[in-house]
């Protein structure tokens, strides 16, 4: 079976390794340059392919028609993209005699689009999973070829979550590599099970919090953007105050005069979110040291005060 590779992260280190132990014939790999403003703290696929002495390329776009050519003349039996983030054109995903698969890190058709795997602790689900289906031209709507479940632990953040992801990707393609040089996968409609939704991509600036909201919810958002992702955050004498960990109080009381991001109390650090106590476990301000809720509310004088607001 001859295989082109569409790869980056280290989903797509694990799932390569797979095509290769599988004895598949990869005639190339495309994958990314390292981003310097993203903190990378995974394997990626290109130290692989240069151990295999497979051609590596990183085109920032793959609109150009020499890159459909070049893919042409290796006549691949199969294209795949585990975790590749530029879009790849029709006339690309045309060129394999057996299909063009992509493996999304949801349960398709359920959070189609971006950063699913942020997504979904954000809406507080608990599962979620890996899809590979067939790629079409409009994103995450091709035919399922197989998926498998991964539950999401009420403690888990995106990266205990990715590590999972990780675990449970390299087996996924083991399991359908047979069945893909055979030709004897099934496939199965999307809409066959159920409704779709699609989130679209995530910036910095997202992690605002919005104290209105409930103590689970600004909990979801915080483990959903927290290490090694660029966190969620508050405003503070005009300053970002982020907070990488948290744990929502709900059988705490909040009094009913309390307002939206008052901190009720010091030790332990409780602030109002949305009627419920959230205790902020680990907090930075812009300038200082990482540290403890209650250290850093007795550095600042917390104490009644409201976070929040403008910048």
């Amino acid at each position: 079976m001859r295989v082109v590779v569409f790869a980056y992260h280290e989903i797509g280190y694990s799932c390569l390794k797979e095509v290769l132990d599988f004895g598949a014939e990869v005639s190339c790999l495309f994958t990314h340059e390292d981003d310097p403003e993203e903190e990378v703290w995974f394997k990626t696929p290109r130290t692989l392919a240069e151990e295999h002495a497979i051609p590596v390329y990183t085109p920032e776009t793959l609109r150009d028609p020499k890159w459909a050519s070049l893919i042409r003349g290796l006549k691949p039996d199969v294209i795949f993209s585990f975790y590749y983030r530029n879009m790849i054109p029709k006339e690309i995903l045309d060129i394999p005699t057996t299909g063009a698969f992509n493996l999304h890190g949801s349960l398709l058709p359920r959070f189609r689009g971006r950063c699913p795997v942020n997504w979904v602790l954000i809406k507080g689900e608990t599962e979620t999973g890996l899809t590979l289906h067939f790629m079409e031209e409009k994103p995450d709507t091709g035919d399922i070829v197989t998926q498998k479940t991964i539950p999401i632990s009420p403690d888990d953040t995106a990266h205990t979550l990715f590590l999972k992801m990780i675990k449970e990707a390299g087996p996924l393609v083991k399991e359908i590599l047979p069945k893909l040089r055979d030709t004897t996968f099934t496939r199965m409609k999307q809409a066959d099970l159920g409704p779709s939704t699609y989130f679209g991509g995530r910036r910095p600036e997202d992690g605002l919090i919005s104290w209105e909201k409930d103590g689970r919810s600004v909990y979801n958002l915080v483990r959903a953007v927290t290490h090694p992702y660029p966190g969620a955050f508050t405003w503070m004498d005009g300053k970002k105050l982020y907070i990488w960990r948290a744990q929502p109080e709900l059988s705490i009381p909040v009094a009913a005069g309390a307002q939206s991001g008052e901190v009720l109390s010091e030790n332990p650090l409780l602030v109002n979110a949305g009627g419920t106590a959230l205790k902020l476990v680990t907090v930075q301000l812009d300038g200082e040291d990482e540290m403890g809720g209650e250290t850093f509310a007795v550095r600042h004088s917390l104490k009644n005060r409201i976070l929040g607001g403008n910048q």
